[in-house]
């Protein structure tokens, strides 16, 4: 069945409803149970129907919201952040299969050097493809930068460097990082831990400055020698932090990379530091994992970058002139079982 034949009697004869009850699941209005609207839109999303609204509002961009041609999108990434990229390359197909579009994962391979850099991107078909979704925390700057010196449209899922001419989309980490600290300070914590590399990407070094902006905020100063912040090679970061923790005896920790939560975590117990009664714990997760109990946490909207990030694509390919902008995705704060509330 065409996309475009799509109707609400489509999707009401197969949910069993009415045609009433579907048309105010998509207007977002009241009167149904919201398992009922999620079903709803969830099959509405299936079947490629757009409300008469998504459809005027991507015309109005230039897009156009019915495609005659199947277009092939790249997210180019590297195995330092698979955990991540499956996010939004989870956000990327939802978005892209909607109206007819492919994306698919190009690894960078270990090790590529600039002079490399050519012939791999030919052998990958990147000049060919209709558009390049680049993901954070390529370890190499300057393959990044031939990234988007390509002469295809662009999207950077990081924080851009200064004078990059790229589109950008982003899950807000200093917005997390404010959240984190005020949470804490909220619960009566002023002396606070941080764990976490504040040098090798863009989007660390933005997260220990939201910190020490925050913590400024609530009125207490941070001294860099006092935290987690150096890293090594080896695991000695670890040791580094059980030594933070001993001279600092934090009364809270925040720990600002996903991938370190769970190694902080198991220190801390076999430390004998019980979470959250000794010390509590706010992690920057990518998301919640078994390994964890449920971390108090800012939502990280990678998911949904993915998907903001892919109709960004279509809007820069139908406005190649227009102004880069950069776009970053605010998300809640969770309340988890990691934060105890100090007494007074």
């Amino acid at each position: 069945m065409p996309r475009k034949e799509i109707t609400l009697q489509h999707i009401a004869d197969e949910l069993g409803l009415t045609i009433q009850t579907v048309s105010k699941a998509l207007r977002g209005k009241p009167g149904m149970s919201e398992e009922t609207r999620s079903k709803i839109i969830r099959l509405a999303r299936k079947l490629g129907y757009m409300t008469k609204e998504q459809v005027d509002s991507l015309l109005a961009d230039k897009i156009a919201p019915y495609p005659y041609v199947r277009r092939r999108f790249v997210l180019v990434q590297n195995d330092q952040s698979l955990n991540h990229n499956r996010l939004l390359l989870k956000g990327l197909h939802e978005r892209f299969w909607e109206i007819g579009h492919t994306v698919e994962p190009v690894l960078l391979p270990p090790g590529l050097k600039d002079t490399e850099f050519g012939e791999w991107a030919e052998t990958a078909g990147l000049p060919y493809a209709e558009g390049i979704f680049i993901a954070p925390r390529l370890s190499v700057y300057s393959l990044e930068d031939k990234l988007l010196k390509l002469p295809v449209p662009r999207i950077l899922l990081n924080y851009p460097s200064p004078e990059s001419k790229v589109d950008c989309v982003i899950w807000d980490v200093y917005e997390a990082m404010f959240q984190s600290v005020r949470h804490l300070s909220r619960m009566g914590h002023e002396r606070i831990l941080y764990v976490g590399d504040v040098k090798s990407q863009r989007g660390f070094i933005l997260r220990w400055q939201a910190f020490v902006e925050a913590m400024k905020e609530t009125g207490c100063g941070v001294s860099p020698e006092e935290h987690a912040i150096v890293r090594s090679a080896s695991d000695d970061w670890l040791r580094q932090f059980e030594a933070a923790y001993r001279r600092m005896q934090p009364t809270a920790i925040i720990c600002g990379i996903d991938e370190e939560t769970v190694p902080v975590y198991h220190k801390l117990t076999a430390m004998g530091v019980r979470i959250p009664r000794d010390c509590s714990l706010i992690a920057l997760l990518n998301e919640q994992t078994e390994h964890l109990p449920l971390v108090t946490r800012p939502m990280l909207l990678i998911r949904e970058a993915g998907y903001r990030a892919a109709d960004r694509m279509l809007w820069r390919i139908a406005n190649p002139h227009l102004p880069y902008e950069e776009i970053r995705l605010r998300g809640d704060f969770y309340t988890g079982s990691t934060v105890l509330k100090l007494q007074k």
